[in-house]
């Protein structure tokens, strides 16, 4: 009687250790089957990329319609980080963020490059000196045109705006500076004249020049196609060809 009554209790709470782990059981599978429909509820197919950000080089419908049409998964399965490799492959994007939006949706943040200068044919330079390399238009052709070693680019700047204030005094514009691999350095300017300073003296040789241009040059620019400065007295001047008299009569 007394192992009877013992055996009881022990049985109830089985039981109730079971009911238990029933019931946590059946708890997870609806908590897994919740989080399953929850998951393909936000796991849907992208139907809109919102670029976002100022452009005035870019055309953002356009990126977001090529973006778009690269999606190869849908919202959660997404690879962030390719997506903003594909849009810094962009030569007018200079930095991005993407994350995901709901409903299921890309939102894209774009800096947009802003070119301070050409750089050689093709280039442009940004205010850091770095290249990045678009499609060349029309509108940049006002832009200074710089040339050198790819590495010099942050020099080649600095010399550029250095030159352009000590130019101002003496009514010139400076419009193109070319650092030669070997160090020289040669100037373009807005009027067409082209003026090699070779690589030492610098400054000496520019306050000389523009002396000389004040005094005896500045009313023959338009005919001088050149002036070499690496003399230690005077310069060299070279004249633009003189018109064909027969073939302007022509």
């Amino acid at each position: 009687m007394t192992a009877s009554v013992r055996e009881q209790p022990a049985a109830r709470g089985l039981i109730r250790a079971l009911l238990l782990l029933l019931s946590l059981a059946i708890f997870a599978g609806l908590c897994n089957s919740l989080a399953r429909q929850i998951w393909r509820w936000l796991d849907r197919p992208v139907t809109e990329v919102r670029v976002l950000g100022d452009a005035r080089h870019l055309n953002k419908a356009d990126l977001a319609r090529r973006l778009a049409a690269g999606l190869d998964a849908p919202l959660l399965q997404l690879d962030l980080a390719r997506l903003r490799e594909r849009l810094l492959e962009e030569p007018w994007v200079r930095g991005a963020k993407v994350r995901r939006d709901w409903p299921p949706a890309i939102e894209v943040s774009i800096d947009e490059e802003v070119p301070v200068a050409r750089w050689g044919d093709k280039g442009l330079l940004n205010h850091e000196g770095d290249i990045f390399w678009p499609e060349l238009k029309p509108e940049y052709a006002s832009l200074p045109r710089l040339n050198g070693p790819a590495s010099d680019t942050g020099r080649v700047m600095a010399q550029f705006h250095d030159l352009s204030r000590m130019f101002q005094g003496a009514g010139l514009k400076l419009s193109g500076l070319t650092l030669e691999a070997r160090g020289a350095w040669t100037l373009q300017l807005d009027n067409g004249m082209r003026v090699v300073v070779g690589r030492e003296r610098v400054t000496e040789r520019l306050a000389r020049f523009i002396q000389i241009y004040r005094q005896e040059l500045a009313e023959h620019e338009a005919q001088i196609e050149q002036v070499d400065i690496r003399y230690t007295n005077g310069v060299a001047v070279k004249w633009r060809p003189k018109p064909d008299t027969d073939e302007t009569a022509g």
